[in-house]
């Protein structure tokens, strides 16, 4: 298991972007061990009703063996019992908030 988690390329980027658009952010990547890299939270678009996701961020550019969960991060997904999602890009991140259509 590792210690400390690598940081992807756009995680700067994702977590800016859910900034401005009003979620509440905290970066957990240095956590390592499988834990994903942020928690936030927003209201839902939708419902009014806050939202609490942890996210895993991958780099959408790479090809999509490298955008592939590590095995702890695996193991972390498939134990949390509460909502936990992988974004690639900033579009996946606005998707998230209910602010864009994902693209299929």
């Amino acid at each position: 298991m590792r210690l400390r988690g690598r940081v992807d390329a756009n995680q700067k980027e994702i977590v800016q972007a859910l900034r401005q658009a009003g979620a509440t952010v905290y970066v957990t990547s240095n956590l390592g061990g499988g834990f994903p890299d942020i928690a936030l939270s927003f209201r839902d678009r939708r419902t009014g009703e806050p939202r609490t996701v942890l996210a895993e961020i991958k780099d959408g550019s790479k090809r999509p063996s490298a955008r592939k969960l590590t095995p702890d991060e695996q193991a972390f997904h498939d134990s949390w019992q509460d909502e936990i999602a992988v974004l690639e890009s900033v579009e996946d991140a606005l998707a998230l908030l209910g602010l864009v259509r994902r693209r299929e």
